[in-house]
Parts: C-alpha cells; structure tokens; sequence
C-alpha cells in the first residue's frame, strides 16, 4: 500500500539545505573547498564533456582505482551541490562521485544523467590523455540518490553496469512501478529516515516486495527526511554510506561487518535495522561482533517518558506510542519500547485503537488483529534489548490515530 499524494508531494519538494556548501556560480575546483575525513580530499569539479553535472573526486587520484558512484539529488534537483557535504565524504574516501545537476545550476533533473555519468566515467577511463585514464574501476558502480533522487536510481538501476544500488529516504510512489523492483537482480541498501520520514511506509513497501534471494540492507535512523546529508562530512549518513560503498565496491569485509549478521554493527547502535540473504564475501555471516564503529556527530533524540506508568513495581518494558503523520482517512504512527532494568529475549505490545482505527500494515513488528486491541510483538532480529536499550516498530491505519494507548509486556 503506498501513500501516493503526500509521499509524492514530499519527494518532489525535498532538498536539503545547503547553507554551509553555497559558493560562487562558476566556481572553480581551486576555489572550492577541500574536505571529508577520508585518506584523500576531495574536491568537485565540473566538464565540459558532461554538461549539467558535478564530479565530486579525491584532489589527487591515488594510485588506486576510484569506483564510481553516481548520485540523484533530493527533489531531483539540478544543484549538484545539495548534498555537496555528503558527496565530498564519499570521494575522499577514494571514490569518483557524480551527481546530477551543474554546481549551483537550476531546475530539475532525470534519469538518463545518471546513465550518462556512468557513459563518461567508462569513456574517461579509456581515453588516453584524460587524468582518469586506466585511473577508474570501471566494474564497480554504485546508482543511488535522495528522495525524488532515489527514484531517479530505481530506474536505470538494472543497468548491466551496476553492481549495487542504495535508495536513501525514497520509494516507489505506485504500485504500477513495482516492475523496478521486479527487475532487481544486485544488491541493494536502503538508508531512510525512520518512521518520520515521509518516504518511511513507501520504503517499507518497497522492502516486502524484493525479489527472493535479493541480498538486501535497510537501515532506519530516527532523524526525518532531511537526514543528515548538510552536517559536516555528511553526518551520520554519509558515514554509513561509505561503509557501504567500501564494502560493496571495494570488498572491504571489515566495513561489511557493519550491515551482516544478528550482530552487525549498525545493529548494535541507534539504527534500526533489517537484513536479507546478505553474507560477507566468503560466504558466511560473521560470528563475531565487528569493531564498534564511532559515533555519530550530533546525539541522537532522547527518548521521551511513557504517556502512562506501568502499574507498580519495576516494568519488564515501556512502551510509547506517538502518531507521526495524520491526513483525512489515515495515519502513521511509532512505538517505542525500552527494555526496563533488566535485558529481554523478547517483548509484546498491547495496542488499544481508538473506535474506528485499524491497522493496514507493520514494520519491525508482527501484528495479531487489526481493530480494537491489537498486540504487536517484536521481529526475530529486534526482540533481545539490553537493559534500557530501545527499539521501535511502526504501522499504517486508517481512521484517527489519535487517542492510542500501548503497553508492554517483556520475555
């Protein structure tokens, strides 16, 4: 089930702020600035063999080859720069980043740009006097975009080229294009914004549609839409992204730890997480838990108090319930569940749904009823906490969300 006209709305109006990235139209790489945290600074650049574009690359090529990652900006944007902090992240970490749009251009972008940075990327390696000659791994390729640039990636992400492709905040806005997922045969990541995030319930659905056997990654942190892409070095998510793209592009297992296995290590921090068939490189899940990655830069949301104290004596668990979106017919709400003073292997959710509210779909729970009291109960991979650890499940229904009551009861 898909939230066609608000999703829609939302996707085609979101692009980030850019306050810390604007410069001057017709800037050059001299005058840009130099940064991200990886082995190499990188810059953006422009071409004139690639107009309406922005190639974001490490200042001086390493020896290395440089896989390629092409980008579709937030709202399909043509200002290569809207997720300029992110994209630098990337490439300083010895990938040649390209995003659709000029430097500070305007106007609205496609999907065929992304088929032509990859078109150049190819051509620039095999062409003797190019500084990227024989300079670009040109067997890895990674499509991927924000938002509307998501759905951007969707489409030509079938492309014999690409090797992966990551969907951050976006999904699908009909049913009809569920072809797109169909076609699916590489892997594939999803970075969204956790149940505030108005692309949240498209890419869920996206997610129970995946071909069998896909391999697949999603990952939930609880900050919205905007994500983190304007904070320095992209924030949290374009740390994660790099992990990612080290992995898959680079077949860095160590970063690859970081996504598999019951105790990867986003799993272990404030993402919310969600697997398929995905395996390091040889063959096997880890059985030990990866080193702890670093922190994000700013500190995630504190949670806030239950609405209604348990009945006396210390509770196994607590439950919040919080809608976070509501329109005429239908609503989207989150609960989250904090393990009490001691850890748990399992927890259950009494919902008391207001009269005429029911339940159409659920992530990160599985659901008994659809009206009136419902209980919810935790997934395979979020069921044990630690003491005072959190997690959260969400769902879609319809009628008034408001008025929920939710308790919890832990194993």
């Amino acid at each position: 089930m898909r939230r066609r006209s608000k999703i829609c709305v939302g996707l085609a109006a979101a692009v980030v702020p850019i306050t810390s990235m604007l410069m001057a139209l017709g800037a050059t790489p001299a005058d840009a600035a130099i940064g991200g945290s990886g082995p190499y600074p990188a810059d953006y650049e422009t071409s004139t063999s690639l107009a309406n574009h922005t190639i974001f690359r490490p200042q001086t090529l390493p020896s290395e080859r440089l896989p390629i990652v092409v980008w579709g900006n937030g709202g399909c944007s043509a200002n290569g720069l809207s997720q300029g902090n992110f994209l630098r992240e990337i490439a300083s970490h010895g990938f040649l980043a390209i995003a659709n749009g000029a430097p500070n251009g305007s106007g609205s972008t496609n999907s065929q740009q992304l088929t032509q940075s990859i078109d150049w990327a190819v051509a620039e390696n095999s062409r003797q006097g190019s500084k990227y000659y024989n300079r670009i791994d040109t067997t890895k390729v990674a499509v991927a975009g924000f938002s509307c640039g998501g759905l951007e990636a969707y489409a030509v992400s079938n492309d014999p080229r690409v090797t992966t492709t990551g969907i951050f905040s976006s999904g699908l806005l009909n049913d009809a294009d569920d072809y797109q997922l169909r076609r699916l045969t590489k892997p594939i990541a999803y970075f969204v914004g956790g149940p505030s995030d108005i692309a949240y319930p498209n890419a869920i659905d996206d997610w129970g549609k995946l071909p069998a056997g896909l391999p697949a990654f999603m990952g939930n942190l609880n900050v919205g839409h905007g994500g983190t892409y304007d904070q320095p070095n992209g924030g949290e998510f374009g740390r994660v992204a790099v992990l990612y793209l080290k992995w898959r592009l680079k077949g860095d297992t160590t970063a690859g730890a970081n996504f598999v296995g019951p105790n990867c290590g986003l799993c272990r921090g404030q993402w919310s997480v969600q697997q398929k068939n995905l395996t390091l490189d040889d063959g096997t899940p880890p059985t030990t838990p990866p080193p702890t990655t670093p922190p994000p830069t700013t500190p995630p949301p504190t949670t806030p108090p239950p609405t209604t104290p348990p009945p006396g004596g210390t509770p196994a668990c607590t439950a919040v319930y919080s809608v976070q979106d509501q329109w005429n017919g239908g609503f989207v709400a989150n609960v989250t569940v904090t393990a009490g003073t001691t850890a748990l292997s399992g927890w259950r959710v009494s919902l008391n749904l207001p009269s005429g509210a029911s339940v159409t779909s659920v992530w990160n729970g599985v659901a008994t009823g659809n009206s009136g009291t419902i209980t919810v109960a935790n997934q395979s991979y979020n069921g044990r906490l630690a003491a005072g650890q959190t997690t959260a499940f969400g769902f879609q229904g319809t009628g008034n969300g408001t008025g929920t009551t939710a308790a919890c009861t832990g194993n």
